[in-house]
């Protein structure tokens, strides 16, 4: 299920992207504000589309003229096409005069056109699934569309403040899958511990290679009410329990991130904003390792501002953005770019230098 090709018009900041090729491991690099954040917040929008929130999205983004690119004068719809496998999926979405967004056209276009549905204000996916339209059992083009769809994860970890989920109490059943905010961390983890312990393990390990201090979690339900958990870890030489206030952000962002790119049942498609935030650069540097082997068998979609990141991959890796004339423009790093640089600078050094673009 992971992404081939990927097709965007008149969303945000992008005017256009025609059929960009995403490979495993894709690393997205530009300015403040040239797009990179809102090219993750496509994935966003799809991950809230495949959960029939398309109109809550909209509400919450600040309506159709926030959405469109230059706001509803400028461009009268947004059109994407996702390529997968041997399946693709795109939509027409048109704005309304109360400000909101409907599905003028969409399809799944594997054989032809074979439109789903129009003028639905909700996905119609699910309608038109195989045990829907020919009998149980079946599977047609829209089942695989749901799938690839429901696979790929936006993950963000940046809110670390007193009142963020991962540091509250949370359901221990609640461990399907791990949160796009982390907010089920402890029970997600409780559920490796007890089910999956080499990868639990292997957690633990990373943990302790950026934060030195830590021993061990301690992952057992609340004493006074045994259908919550809290994540609690424990000091290397101290018998005290310690929970995800005593540690740092960076420590607590990073045991996020170890847990969603070691866990053994991962989505085909992790998507992640800027996951360096807040890194020391030798966590930046296990980072790297993770998300290099995380793409071994996954993909990886990655926005980053951190030149000791980049630093750890290769051309092939990247993704330039830029913005001109109000458009963001991506594209591919070719290597010939940098035959005259990369036997003397890294690449982050080629980055700063401004010598492939991405830079203010």
């Amino acid at each position: 299920m992971k992404i081939n090709t990927i097709t965007i018009k008149n969303y945000k900041s992008i005017r256009e992207i025609d059929a960009l090729p995403l490979t495993d491991l894709n690393v997205l690099i530009g300015s403040n504000g040239a797009g990179k954040s809102n090219f993750i917040s496509f994935f966003k929008m799809l991950n809230m589309m495949i959960e029939k929130r398309f109109q809550e999205y909209v509400k919450v983004s600040g309506g159709a003229n926030s959405i469109l690119h230059f706001g509803s004068k400028h461009s009268s719809e947004i059109y994407a096409k996702v390529d997968f496998l041997n399946n693709a999926y795109s939509f027409h979405l048109k704005p309304t005069d109360q400000d909101a967004l409907f599905f003028a056209e969409e399809a799944t276009p594997y054989i032809g056109a074979n439109v789903i549905g129009r003028a639905n204000d909700e996905t119609k996916l699910f309608e038109t699934k195989g045990s829907k339209v020919r009998g149980s059992g079946y599977k047609g083009v829209s089942d695989y569309v749901i799938e690839a769809l429901q696979s790929w994860r936006v993950y963000h970890f940046h809110d670390t403040s007193s009142t963020a989920g991962v540091k509250k109490l949370c359901d221990v059943s609640d461990n399907k899958m791990l949160r796009p905010d982390a907010s089920n961390l402890a029970a997600f983890l409780y559920l490796l511990k007890e089910k999956f312990p080499d990868s639990f393990f292997m957690i633990e390990e990373t943990i302790k290679l950026i934060a030195p201090y830590f021993d061990r979690f301690i992952l057992i339900p609340d004493s006074f009410n045994l259908e919550k958990i809290r994540l609690e870890w424990r000091e290397v030489g101290s018998d005290h329990y310690f929970n995800a206030n005593h540690l740092s952000d960076g420590t607590l962002r990073m045991i996020c991130l170890a847990t969603l790119l070691l866990q053994p049942n991962a989505p085909d498609t992790v998507i992640i904003d800027e996951p360096e935030l807040g890194l020391h650069p030798y966590a930046i540097t296990v980072l790297a390792a993770l998300m290099k082997s995380f793409a071994t068998s996954k993909q990886l979609i990655v926005s980053t501002q951190s030149v000791t990141l980049i630093n750890h991959f290769e051309s092939q890796n990247i993704i330039v953005t830029d913005k001109s004339n109000g458009a963001s423009n991506f594209r591919r790093l070719e290597i010939d770019e940098l035959k005259d640089w990369i036997d003397e600078y890294s690449l982050g050094e080629i980055w700063e230098k401004n010598i492939i673009g991405g830079t203010p």
